[in-house]
């Protein structure tokens, strides 16, 4: 898996050079019929990405499957394993850890949305717990803390809506914000060399206050890791000599078809992301020694063909039927107040076609601005409006 995260990384880097902002949010249509085009063996993965900055949670999960799924093996010891455990909430858990934690380190699959909504329901009580310093793999703005917004050119994947909200919300919060990653193209045992040793010398030079670490998949990994020898968070250990507590969102991911859905997944019917703790007081992570918790999402359910996470304490907006006229094909962002005339990241994005057809945006309170483009991407519609 390790091998495939990096070959990825390396086709982002470049993607993100050479993409079209302009068309950066398309319809799915559009992405779908670039991906059958595309030959190359990695484009599913850059598909689902791509569906996810617009969105498609369904066809994201589609696309991605079709790098090959393997029904996941399930025992009776399983089953039981689940059923004696406590089921707790996985944020309520994590804050009470970080209490005695100076660093935490937690993941994420990079065409998965949810898991950055997790990462940002967790920012106001870390706050609380003295947490002061977010660092990003996926940030690449020097100027982010001062302008108090992530624009297009922040990084790749912050170009995703949920990401620029878990951006908007930290500095919105407090947080000062860094970028991570390697300064070249290394990857590898010298990536994660490199990223440890940039995390590093950043908690160096700033006041004192506790770190959040938002990353990667196996990026998080505290343990010997074949591939790389260690892992980031690994050396980030070794080289600071700090036990950073680490969260894993990725070892149980949410397939298209729920049969493929491991039994953690089918078995969380508490529809909130929880860890388990066994008869021992002990929480369950993962079996495979590499991260302190493991946190299971419940399978998504839809709400007017909406994932139901992404609602995530939010207002819905319903947008006036006379904004859609003729049953034309519309993309529709909600960008927050003068963020859109400077090339800001929308707080949220529908598709409204024969096949999509909701109405509604899930925006918290406050000013955005509409931007209503039709099927040739062109604005036919511009207004401001106020979530209270």
């Amino acid at each position: 898996m390790n091998r495939a995260i990096t070959i990825v990384f390396c086709l982002y880097t470049f993607i993100a050079i050479g993409q079209s902002d302009s068309e950066l949010y398309r319809f799915s249509e559009d992405i779908l019929s670039q991906i059958d085009k595309d030959t190359v063996p990695w484009k599913y993965q850059i598909g689902a990405t791509a569906l996810s900055f617009s969105g498609y949670y369904r066809e994201v999960l589609q696309i991605w499957d079709k790098n090959g799924v393997r029904k996941p093996k399930t025992t009776e010891q399983d089953s039981l394993f689940f059923m004696n455990s406590k089921k707790v909430n996985a944020k309520d858990y994590i804050i009470k850890q970080s209490k005695n934690a100076q660093i935490v380190i937690i993941n994420e699959a990079h065409h998965m949305p949810k898991h950055r909504i997790f990462t940002k329901s967790l920012l106001k009580e870390l706050y609380a717990n003295g947490y002061r310093y977010l660092g990003l793999e996926a940030l690449f703005d020097s100027t982010i803390n001062v302008r108090k917004y992530p624009i297009i050119e922040s990084g790749y994947y912050t170009k995703e809506p949920e990401f620029g909200n878990l951006l908007s919300e930290a500095l919105d919060i407090g947080f000062t914000l860094f970028g991570y990653e390697v300064s070249s193209n290394k990857n590898g045992k010298e990536r994660e060399i490199e990223q440890a040793q940039n995390i590093q010398k950043f908690i160096e030079s700033v006041p004192a206050g506790k770190v959040l670490i938002h990353c990667g998949f196996a990026h998080a990994y505290e343990n010997d890791y074949p591939a790389w020898e260690k892992a980031m968070a690994g050396r980030l250990k070794e080289y600071m000599k700090i036990d950073p507590l680490t969260i894993d969102q990725t070892m149980f991911l949410e397939r298209s078809n729920s049969e493929n859905n491991h039994l953690f997944i089918e078995l969380n019917n508490t529809n909130e992301p929880i860890v388990l703790i066994n008869e021992n007081e002990q929480v369950f992570n993962g079996n495979i020694n590499q991260t302190d918790i493991v946190v299971i999402h419940p399978p998504t359910t839809y709400v007017n063909n909406r994932p139901n996470w992404l609602i995530d304490g939010k207002k819905g907006y319903t947008i006036p039927p006379s904004k859609i006229k003729n049953n034309e094909s519309l993309i529709i962002l909600a960008y927050r107040m003068n963020e859109f005339d400077n090339d800001g990241i929308p707080a949220d994005i529908i598709e409204i076609t024969d096949n999509h057809i909701p109405n509604e945006l899930y925006l918290t309170k406050g000013s955005y601005t509409i931007v209503i483009k039709n099927k040739k991407y062109n604005i036919i519609d511009k207004y401001e409006i106020e979530v209270k």
